[in-house]
């Protein structure tokens, strides 16, 4: 009677371990997802002010976390796909390395020779190779051939010299500012095809204005990727900016506007509209971006830039889509992503000389502080020395 006493009381505390340790178990890997606060609305979309964090309480953890009385909470570390910032910024003739060596190399045997049917061969290749383009480097053949020859030049190095200048002349030819509006808000527009970096540059343009003390509402406008509007959300909260976000595959064209009065209401001085991206050759999408322009225009806002994001390493495939946004947009300058990262530097020539539009930004990195405006004697000097 005793051993079966003993058995079943052994069996009991088994059990009871077995669950403790399930439970435990449990609790150790289980995944806690806390619903984030309903923001105030504004026409049915919601506008968010950039938060300040502030580290949690014990008493604001969800029950499933057990805080030990020796320990010290730390909340969880976030890595937003943001670049650490750069302090200073960046030179052209420091990031434009690999279009610089393209060119260089191509225009090689120029230097010290003399100027004969060989040398304008020579000079044509490389202004191909680094992508300025057929047409674009016939017109700059053509004006340094007539300089040349009214100079009577005969040397190599006297006909690079010559190249610069009407280099420096052409892309120097264009307002490169970005322009605002004598009443606030001011409103400037993304647009482009996936994968340029339209996201990334909104909030790098976000970074440089509220750095510059402007105060911004940053537009979610791509409500077709999800991802789009959470990393948005995330240069908001780092610039101090606000944001306006709708609902995922709503109608952008409301977003677009919707930031805008709430940046009328709020005093904003600038509105950064991101869109979705969209294939220049589908009809329909392009449509839909002449529309959120001109809802844009119909608020309380003034749209005075409308700017193509392009990828620098696509080259020549870049023009093809400037044109068609062109017509969509009424586009009135370029931001070429990654120029840091591409030997097809002469893009921005071709882009100038095809389309009439200035390059206004271009990427030099991937901090924040790498996106600036283009210097057309910086640029051309980054190229040759």
């Amino acid at each position: 009677m005793e051993i079966l006493l003993v058995v079943a009381v052994l069996a009991v505390v088994v059990l009871a371990g077995g669950l403790l340790v399930r439970q435990r178990g449990g609790r150790r890997g289980g995944v806690v997802e806390l619903e984030p606060p309903v923001a105030p609305t504004s026409g049915g979309v919601a506008v968010e002010e950039a938060p300040t964090p502030e580290a949690p309480t014990e008493q604001q953890l969800p029950p499933e976390v057990v805080v030990a009385e020796d320990e010290v909470f730390e909340p969880p570390v976030v890595h937003p796909e943001v670049a650490v910032e750069t302090t200073t910024r960046p030179r052209f003739r420091d990031r434009l390395v690999k279009a610089r060596s393209r060119f260089t190399d191509a225009l090689g045997a120029l230097r010290g020779s003399k100027i004969d049917d060989s040398a304008w061969e020579d000079l044509e290749v490389a202004l191909l190779s680094a992508d300025v383009g057929v047409a674009a480097t016939e017109e700059l053949l053509e004006a340094v051939r007539a300089t040349v020859t009214e100079r009577r030049l005969t040397e190599g190095d006297e006909l690079l010299e010559v190249l610069k200048d009407e280099m420096r002349a052409r892309l120097g030819g264009f307002d490169t500012s970005l322009k605002t509006a004598e009443q606030s808000p001011t409103v400037w527009l993304l647009v482009g095809v996936n994968g340029v970096g339209k996201t990334t540059t909104a909030g790098k343009l976000a970074h440089r204005e509220t750095t510059a003390g402007h105060s911004v509402m940053l537009a979610a406008g791509d409500t077709f990727r999800a991802a789009a509007a959470e990393q948005l959300g995330m240069w908001a909260q780092r610039t101090g900016a606000d944001i306006v976000r709708g609902a995922d595959g709503g109608d952008p064209s409301a977003v677009v506007y919707d930031a805008i009065e709430a940046a009328a209401a709020r005093g904003c001085d600038l509105v950064i509209a991101d869109t979705a991206g969209r294939l220049h050759t589908k009809s329909n999408l392009m449509e839909e971006l002449g529309k959120v322009r001109r809802v844009a225009d119909r608020g309380a806002g003034t749209v005075t830039e409308a700017l193509l994001v392009l990828d620098a390493t696509t080259g020549q495939n870049g023009l093809v889509q400037a044109q068609q946004f062109t017509e969509a947009v009424e586009l009135t300058g370029v931001v070429l992503t990654k120029l840091d990262g591409s030997a097809k530097g002469g893009i921005v020539l071709a882009i100038e000389a095809q389309l009439g539009i200035p390059v206004k930004l271009v990427g030099l990195g991937e901090a924040a502080g790498d996106l600036v405006e283009f210097d057309a004697d910086e640029f051309v000097e980054a190229l040759f020395s």
